[in-house]
């Protein structure tokens, strides 16, 4: 059976995949899928440039597509592998949906959830940091290098 932290890098990795696809787009690179009994059931990343819509965060568009393939609201059984740490607002979709488990990339020291002091997840929630972390952030720092140029 894989290691437990091979595995996480593996589906980190398909995450950074995502958020190559949202760079190629000219959205901010931030990629999420959702994995449910060791298999990828939501892929996704930003598109907040292309909908026209600020709520269009990676996380949330994995939220959507995990709910439509399982058929319910809820994602017990599920964990999100999210190339940067979330923001509020999708910390706090997150803790609606009760995802069992949130792996994160980079962390995000302006707009993450871990800023704020009172707990935004579902009180089951666990999460991991740093997954990859490297490999996030230099993603997102050559995307906002190439847009200041």
């Amino acid at each position: 059976m894989e290691d437990i932290n091979k595995q996480h890098e593996r589906f980190m990795e398909m995450a950074l995949m995502e958020a190559e696809k949202a760079a190629e787009l000219g959205e901010v690179p931030v990629g999420a899928i959702i994995v449910a009994q060791g298999r990828i059931i939501a892929r996704a990343h930003n598109l907040t440039q292309r909908l026209n819509d600020v709520t269009a965060h990676a996380e949330m568009q994995a939220i959507t597509a995990a709910a439509d393939y399982l058929g319910g609201k809820y994602l017990t059984g599920c964990t999100l592998y999210v190339t940067l740490e979330p923001c509020v607002m999708c910390a706090g979709a997150l803790a609606w949906s009760q995802i069992d488990k949130i792996v994160i990339g980079a962390s995000d020291t302006k707009r993450g959830f871990s800023l704020i002091e009172e707990p935004l997840l579902h009180k089951k929630t666990k999460v991991i940091s740093g997954v990859k972390a490297e490999e996030a952030a230099s993603l997102l720092k050559a995307f906002f290098k190439l847009k200041r140029k």
